[in-house]
């Protein structure tokens, strides 16, 4: 990853991890179960940008590396791992 993406998805999972550890509270204090529920979808949603900003990365610079190069092999392995992560994000 580029420098600008890696901090700012460090950035995030830092954030996360802390939303994580509450959660954990939470679930140790017996919290309501609807307001443990949010913040779940909280960190999911958190998670989601996270993906975003890699994939973003990946495609803005490794994708479009392969394509600038003229490799036709290196194109079709990129195209693949692309369509790949993308089946993984989806599930």
């Amino acid at each position: 990853m580029h420098t600008k993406a890696r901090d700012a998805a460090a950035s995030r999972l830092k954030r996360i991890e802390g939303q994580v550890g509450g959660l954990l509270r939470m679930i140790e204090q017996d919290r309501y179960c609807v307001d443990i529920l949010t913040q779940i979808a909280a960190v999911r949603a958190a998670l989601h940008k996270v993906e975003e900003l890699v994939l973003q990365d990946h495609v803005g610079h490794c994708v479009a590396d392969a394509f600038a190069s003229g490799d036709l092999e290196d194109q079709r392995r990129k195209v693949d791992e692309l369509v790949t992560a993308i089946g993984r994000m989806t599930r």
